[in-house]
């Protein structure tokens, strides 16, 4: 991960689940070992992911809810809602994590994760580390727990997945900021945490965006060359 101190920075908002699965799939398959890594922040329309596994047709009341608004990511898991919440999207030559195992893998990247919690004055920690946390699957994926999930006061945060290539590493993972419902599929979201008993964690796009941005260049000190694209490059893939 300090191979290379210059990253390439995407920033998007408020895209449908199919141009967010895109763009993942697109960066994934188009890089090249020599490029520079690219990191992307962004956030979705009110949408649903699912797992490369999963079937969507199996979820037919969602589909419905969502409107069709729905993709398969490129990486495994279950499924995920979204609008209320802030992804990222790592993007990076497998040889920044060489010899390293794939849990290894998601502990050094996810440190950055756990400088942006941190940084709001929450003590989060991987499921693996808690004894009071039984590892699970689900097919929704806030509702199981991993070895690498972050748990912050006994609730998991969020989550993240990988997709590994001979060259290639693509994690992304997403952060709940709104509440929008109670139902244990959507999650906690930052808003549910207090960091005393009159501070509730209220952060906009903008605000997360800038905090997670400086959470990852502070802790892997890297640079960051602002990149844009071009959405209509995405949309039939």
């Amino acid at each position: 991960m300090y191979e290379k101190s210059e990253y390439r920075l995407i920033i998007s908002q408020n895209l449908s689940s199919n141009l967010n699965s895109n763009i993942d799939k697109k960066l994934f398959k188009e890089f090249k070992k020599d490029d520079l890594p690219i990191f992307r922040v962004y956030s979705w329309q009110r949408s649903i992911s699912f797992g490369a596994g999963q079937d969507p047709n199996d979820y037919q009341n969602l589909l419905k809810k969502y409107e069709n608004n729905y993709s398969k990511r490129a990486t495994g898991g279950g499924v995920l809602f979204h609008g209320h919440d802030i992804s990222y999207s790592l993007v990076i030559p497998s040889s920044f994590v060489k010899e390293k195992s794939v849990k290894a893998n998601y502990e050094k990247i996810c440190s950055f994760l756990l400088k942006f919690y941190e940084n709001l004055g929450l003590k989060a920690s991987f499921a693996k580390d808690l004894e009071n946390i039984v590892l699970s699957k689900n097919p929704y994926c806030q509702v199981g727990f991993e070895a690498y999930d972050i748990i912050i006061d006994g609730k998991k945060i969020g989550g993240n997945a990988q997709k590994i290539s001979k060259d290639v590493i693509l994690q992304h993972g997403s952060i709940p900021l709104k509440t929008v419902s109670k139902d244990e599929a959507f999650g906690t979201s930052l808003e549910d945490f207090k960091i005393d008993l009159d501070f509730k964690i209220d952060l906009d796009f903008e605000t997360a965006s800038k905090m997670l941005i400086d959470a990852f260049k502070s802790t892997f000190n890297v640079e960051f060359k602002k990149y844009e694209i071009d959405i209509k490059d995405f949309e039939n893939i």
